[in-house]
């Protein structure tokens, strides 16, 4: 698989990052350390996970991805060949979240627990928290880095502006800075990233992972005009936002190419955020093998500029 640098640092990621939202989820330890044995022999490196991970399950508290994680890599004694990246700031119960010094302190060390590791590789600032001053959260960052419990960080769900704002404070306490960027970004949702944030990361060698890469799944062509819903959590999420005249038109589009180029859906709408200029690379998960076998095949397929033209088109 393919590899790109993370920002301007040396870590070298497979394009494909996949997303460990669904361990302990979608996917019970067994499932997930299949899937992840997989993903490894595919040649893929880079596992993207979250405090928060999943507290949306009713029994669940939240750690349960960084749990099943932490355990496969144990287990397979694959720690020093795995990029683990993991993220903090989320809500996770009470007085438990953002990005104070205070609780970022804590956080991590839960995390590392769970991990059942003495470093994460990428340390993420799940959400912007507008109430911690930026020199409190980019110095307890730096400190993190410099303690050896976190290599590098990065940021999701931040605009443009903050994140400029941030490194900007953290260039001038000579400080570690946000080297890498998470957006929600794919053929449906283009404009919150394209306007500012895609400018500002190649200025500035900032390396992008895009989340719902796949729009939750509707760009895979599970979801049919008419058809019942998939048994989903997220169905009626996506019946919302993209069941509509839009995403139905996009997704004819990319049915057309994937048809075309002898493809799926889902790996023509991988192949195409691959392709933007300055992408580090698309995060997307899976729940068996054979789904990873599919997503995997979608960071090597080439898309010629007809194909690009027809998907740029429909989803302007």
């Amino acid at each position: 698989m393919l590899k790109r640098r993370l920002g301007r640092t040396d870590l070298d990621v497979s394009v494909l990052c996949f997303g460990g939202n669904v361990f302990g989820w979608t996917t019970d330890a067994a499932q997930s350390a299949a899937v992840l044995d997989a993903f490894v022999e595919a040649g893929g490196n880079f596992v993207d996970s979250a405090d928060v991970y999943s507290r949306w399950v009713p029994g669940n508290s939240g750690g349960e991805s960084e749990v099943i994680l932490g355990q496969w890599m144990k287990d397979r004694g694959n720690r020093n060949d795995v990029i683990v990246a993991t993220k903090l700031g989320s809500p996770m119960g009470e007085g438990k979240q953002g990005l104070s010094r205070a609780y970022m302190v804590q956080a991590v060390e839960d995390s590392l627990k769970r991990l059942q590791t003495d470093y994460i590789d990428l340390y993420q600032a799940h959400r912007d928290d507008q109430e911690t001053p930026l020199e409190e959260t980019m110095a307890a960052f730096d400190d993190l880095v410099k303690q050896g419990k976190v290599r590098w960080i990065g940021a999701s769900n931040f605009t443009a502006a903050r994140l400029a704002e941030a490194n900007a404070v953290a260039a001038k306490g000579g400080w570690a800075r946000y080297e890498s960027i998470q957006p929600a970004y794919h053929l449906l949702q283009r404009p919150d990233y394209e306007a500012e944030l895609e400018p500002l990361c190649q200025q500035d060698e900032i390396g992008v992972i895009t989340y719902s890469s796949l729009a939750s799944g509707f760009l895979t062509g599970k979801y049919r005009p008419g058809a019942e819903l998939p048994r989903s959590g997220r169905a009626s999420g996506v019946q919302q936002r993209y069941m509509n005249e839009r995403g139905w038109a996009v997704l004819a589009a990319v049915e057309e190419v994937a048809k075309r180029l002898g493809a799926t859906p889902a790996q023509v709408a991988l192949a195409w955020i691959v392709n933007r200029p300055g992408m580090t690379g698309p995060i997307a998960s899976a729940t068996t093998p054979a789904q990873l076998e599919e997503i995997v095949g979608g960071i090597g397929l080439k898309l010629d500029d007809e194909a690009i033209d027809t998907l740029d088109a429909a989803s302007a």
